[in-house]
Protein backbone atom coordinates (compact mmCIF):
# COMPACT_ATOMS: atom_id res chain seq x y z
CA UNK A 1 0.00 0.00 0.00
CA UNK A 2 2.86 2.33 0.84
CA UNK A 3 4.58 1.55 -2.47
CA UNK A 4 1.36 2.31 -4.34
CA UNK A 5 1.07 5.69 -2.62
CA UNK A 6 4.70 6.49 -3.43
CA UNK A 7 4.21 5.57 -7.09
CA UNK A 8 1.06 7.65 -7.26
CA UNK A 9 2.85 10.66 -5.79
CA UNK A 10 5.70 10.22 -8.27
CA UNK A 11 3.22 9.96 -11.12
CA UNK A 12 1.46 13.15 -10.06
CA UNK A 13 4.78 14.94 -9.60
CA UNK A 14 5.85 13.85 -13.07
CA UNK A 15 2.62 14.90 -14.78
CA UNK A 16 2.11 18.08 -12.79
CA UNK A 17 -1.11 19.69 -11.69
CA UNK A 18 -2.96 18.61 -14.85
CA UNK A 19 -2.58 14.93 -13.96
CA UNK A 20 -3.68 15.69 -10.40
CA UNK A 21 -6.85 17.37 -11.68
CA UNK A 22 -7.52 14.48 -14.09
CA UNK A 23 -7.14 11.92 -11.32
CA UNK A 24 -9.52 13.94 -9.16
CA UNK A 25 -12.07 13.97 -11.99
CA UNK A 26 -11.69 10.22 -12.40
CA UNK A 27 -12.42 9.66 -8.71
CA UNK A 28 -15.51 11.87 -8.86
CA UNK A 29 -16.70 10.19 -12.07
CA UNK A 30 -16.25 6.75 -10.51
CA UNK A 31 -18.28 7.80 -7.47
CA UNK A 32 -21.08 9.17 -9.67
CA UNK A 33 -21.11 5.97 -11.75
CA UNK A 34 -21.45 3.77 -8.66
CA UNK A 35 -24.22 6.01 -7.33
CA UNK A 36 -26.06 5.92 -10.67
CA UNK A 37 -25.95 2.12 -10.74
CA UNK A 38 -27.72 2.02 -7.38
CA UNK A 39 -30.01 4.95 -8.23
CA UNK A 40 -31.24 3.49 -11.52
CA UNK A 41 -31.83 0.17 -9.82
CA UNK A 42 -33.99 1.88 -7.20
CA UNK A 43 -35.97 3.63 -9.96
CA UNK A 44 -36.81 0.29 -11.54
CA UNK A 45 -34.60 0.44 -14.61
CA UNK A 46 -33.72 -3.06 -15.72
CA UNK A 47 -37.06 -4.52 -14.61
CA UNK A 48 -39.02 -3.74 -17.74
CA UNK A 49 -40.04 -7.36 -18.29
CA UNK A 50 -41.63 -7.59 -14.84
CA UNK A 51 -43.56 -4.35 -15.33
CA UNK A 52 -44.80 -5.44 -18.75
CA UNK A 53 -45.88 -8.79 -17.31
CA UNK A 54 -47.76 -6.98 -14.53
CA UNK A 55 -49.71 -4.94 -17.10
CA UNK A 56 -50.75 -7.95 -19.19
CA UNK A 57 -53.78 -8.85 -16.99
CA UNK A 58 -55.28 -5.41 -17.71
CA UNK A 59 -55.94 -6.38 -21.31
CA UNK A 60 -57.74 -9.46 -19.99
CA UNK A 61 -59.94 -7.48 -17.61
CA UNK A 62 -58.14 -8.78 -14.50
CA UNK A 63 -57.47 -5.48 -12.77
CA UNK A 64 -57.09 -7.05 -9.32
CA UNK A 65 -54.35 -9.37 -10.58
CA UNK A 66 -52.61 -6.40 -12.19
CA UNK A 67 -52.81 -4.41 -8.94
CA UNK A 68 -51.28 -7.26 -6.94
CA UNK A 69 -48.44 -7.67 -9.43
CA UNK A 70 -47.74 -3.92 -9.51
CA UNK A 71 -47.77 -3.70 -5.72
CA UNK A 72 -45.05 -6.34 -5.54
CA UNK A 73 -42.74 -4.35 -7.81
CA UNK A 74 -42.65 -1.17 -5.75
CA UNK A 75 -40.73 0.96 -8.28
CA UNK A 76 -41.94 4.48 -9.23
CA UNK A 77 -43.60 3.46 -12.51
CA UNK A 78 -45.46 0.65 -10.76
CA UNK A 79 -46.71 3.08 -8.09
CA UNK A 80 -47.73 5.45 -10.87
CA UNK A 81 -49.73 2.67 -12.51
CA UNK A 82 -51.43 1.85 -9.20
CA UNK A 83 -52.50 5.48 -8.78
CA UNK A 84 -53.83 5.47 -12.33
CA UNK A 85 -55.88 2.33 -11.69
CA UNK A 86 -57.37 3.90 -8.58
CA UNK A 87 -58.18 7.17 -10.37
CA UNK A 88 -61.62 8.03 -11.71
CA UNK A 89 -60.40 10.89 -13.93
CA UNK A 90 -61.31 10.97 -17.64
CA UNK A 91 -58.80 9.21 -19.91
CA UNK A 92 -57.62 12.45 -21.56
CA UNK A 93 -56.77 14.27 -18.33
CA UNK A 94 -55.40 11.08 -16.80
CA UNK A 95 -53.09 10.58 -19.77
CA UNK A 96 -51.69 14.12 -19.44
CA UNK A 97 -51.15 13.72 -15.72
CA UNK A 98 -49.44 10.35 -16.11
CA UNK A 99 -47.13 11.70 -18.80
CA UNK A 100 -46.18 14.62 -16.54
CA UNK A 101 -45.48 12.39 -13.54
CA UNK A 102 -43.52 9.94 -15.69
CA UNK A 103 -41.36 12.78 -17.02
CA UNK A 104 -40.60 13.80 -13.43
CA UNK A 105 -39.37 10.28 -12.67
CA UNK A 106 -37.31 10.20 -15.86
CA UNK A 107 -35.77 13.57 -14.98
CA UNK A 108 -34.68 12.04 -11.67
CA UNK A 109 -33.12 9.15 -13.58
CA UNK A 110 -31.07 11.61 -15.66
CA UNK A 111 -29.54 13.25 -12.58
CA UNK A 112 -25.75 13.11 -12.72
CA UNK A 113 -25.51 12.36 -16.43
CA UNK A 114 -24.52 15.93 -17.29
CA UNK A 115 -21.52 15.65 -14.97
CA UNK A 116 -20.40 12.42 -16.65
CA UNK A 117 -20.85 14.07 -20.04
CA UNK A 118 -18.74 17.02 -18.89
CA UNK A 119 -15.97 14.69 -17.69
CA UNK A 120 -16.01 12.78 -20.98
CA UNK A 121 -15.62 16.04 -22.92
CA UNK A 122 -13.26 17.97 -20.65
CA UNK A 123 -10.79 15.19 -19.75
CA UNK A 124 -9.19 14.85 -23.22
CA UNK A 125 -9.13 18.63 -23.66
CA UNK A 126 -7.48 19.05 -20.27
CA UNK A 127 -4.96 16.35 -21.17
CA UNK A 128 -4.19 18.12 -24.44
CA UNK A 129 -3.78 21.38 -22.55
CA UNK A 130 -1.26 19.68 -20.27
CA UNK A 131 0.60 18.39 -23.33
CA UNK A 132 0.83 21.90 -24.77
CA UNK A 133 2.17 23.24 -21.47
CA UNK A 134 4.68 20.40 -21.29
CA UNK A 135 5.88 21.03 -24.83
CA UNK A 136 6.35 24.71 -24.02
CA UNK A 137 8.45 23.83 -20.98
CA UNK A 138 10.48 21.32 -23.00
CA UNK A 139 11.31 23.84 -25.71
CA UNK A 140 12.12 26.49 -23.11
CA UNK A 141 14.58 24.08 -21.51
CA UNK A 142 15.99 23.32 -24.94
CA UNK A 143 16.45 27.03 -25.62
CA UNK A 144 18.11 27.56 -22.26
CA UNK A 145 20.61 24.81 -22.99
CA UNK A 146 22.09 26.94 -25.75
CA UNK A 147 24.74 25.30 -27.89
CA UNK A 148 25.05 22.23 -25.66
CA UNK A 149 21.73 20.70 -26.71
CA UNK A 150 21.01 17.27 -25.27
CA UNK A 151 18.47 15.35 -27.42
CA UNK A 152 17.44 13.31 -24.39
CA UNK A 153 16.32 16.51 -22.69
CA UNK A 154 13.85 17.23 -25.47
CA UNK A 155 12.72 13.60 -25.70
CA UNK A 156 12.14 13.41 -21.96
CA UNK A 157 10.11 16.60 -21.97
CA UNK A 158 7.97 15.40 -24.88
CA UNK A 159 7.01 12.05 -23.40
CA UNK A 160 6.17 13.65 -20.06
CA UNK A 161 3.99 16.16 -21.92
CA UNK A 162 2.23 13.46 -23.93
CA UNK A 163 1.46 11.56 -20.74
CA UNK A 164 -1.26 14.05 -19.80
CA UNK A 165 -3.06 13.44 -23.09
CA UNK A 166 -2.91 9.69 -22.48
CA UNK A 167 -4.34 10.12 -18.98
CA UNK A 168 -7.15 12.33 -20.28
CA UNK A 169 -8.11 9.83 -22.97
CA UNK A 170 -7.90 6.92 -20.52
CA UNK A 171 -10.45 8.68 -18.33
CA UNK A 172 -12.74 9.99 -21.08
CA UNK A 173 -13.20 6.76 -23.04
CA UNK A 174 -14.69 4.52 -20.30
CA UNK A 175 -16.78 7.38 -18.91
CA UNK A 176 -18.21 8.02 -22.38
CA UNK A 177 -19.08 4.34 -22.85
CA UNK A 178 -20.75 4.11 -19.44
CA UNK A 179 -22.67 7.33 -20.11
CA UNK A 180 -23.96 5.88 -23.38
CA UNK A 181 -25.10 2.75 -21.54
CA UNK A 182 -26.97 4.85 -18.96
CA UNK A 183 -28.64 6.96 -21.65
CA UNK A 184 -29.70 3.84 -23.55
CA UNK A 185 -31.34 2.35 -20.46
CA UNK A 186 -33.14 5.61 -19.67
CA UNK A 187 -34.40 5.89 -23.27
CA UNK A 188 -35.77 2.34 -23.05
CA UNK A 189 -37.41 3.24 -19.73
CA UNK A 190 -39.03 6.29 -21.37
CA UNK A 191 -40.51 4.09 -24.10
CA UNK A 192 -41.79 1.70 -21.43
CA UNK A 193 -43.42 4.60 -19.56
CA UNK A 194 -45.16 5.77 -22.75
CA UNK A 195 -46.42 2.25 -23.42
CA UNK A 196 -47.67 1.94 -19.86
CA UNK A 197 -49.56 5.24 -20.06
CA UNK A 198 -51.25 4.25 -23.31
CA UNK A 199 -52.15 0.86 -21.83
CA UNK A 200 -53.71 2.46 -18.76
CA UNK A 201 -55.55 5.19 -20.67
CA UNK A 202 -56.49 3.26 -23.79
CA UNK A 203 -60.03 2.19 -24.63
CA UNK A 204 -61.19 -0.66 -22.47
CA UNK A 205 -64.56 -1.38 -23.98
CA UNK A 206 -64.91 -2.09 -27.69
CA UNK A 207 -67.09 0.09 -29.87
CA UNK A 208 -70.65 -1.19 -30.06
CA UNK A 209 -71.77 -2.05 -33.59
CA UNK A 210 -74.87 -0.03 -34.45
CA UNK A 211 -77.55 -1.72 -36.58
CA UNK A 212 -77.75 -0.64 -40.18
CA UNK A 213 -80.56 1.84 -40.94
CA UNK A 214 -83.68 0.30 -42.44
CA UNK A 215 -84.76 1.73 -45.77
CA UNK A 216 -88.40 2.76 -46.30
CA UNK A 217 -88.69 0.44 -49.29
CA UNK A 218 -87.81 -2.46 -47.03
CA UNK A 219 -90.54 -1.42 -44.60
CA UNK A 220 -93.12 -1.31 -47.40
CA UNK A 221 -92.07 -4.73 -48.63
CA UNK A 222 -92.39 -6.18 -45.14
CA UNK A 223 -95.81 -4.55 -44.58
CA UNK A 224 -97.05 -5.91 -47.93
Amino acid sequence: MHDLAVRLNDFIALGGWVVAVLLGLSVLAGAVILWKLVHLRMLGLGRAARLQAALVPLSQGQSRTARDALAQLGDPLARLALRALASSAPPASLRDRLHSEAEVELARAETGLRFLDAVAQVAPLLGLFGTVLGMIEAFQALQGAGASVDPSLLAGGIWVALMTTAVGLAIAMPVSLILTAFETRIAAHRRLADTMVETLCGPVLPQLALPAPVERSDLRTRSA
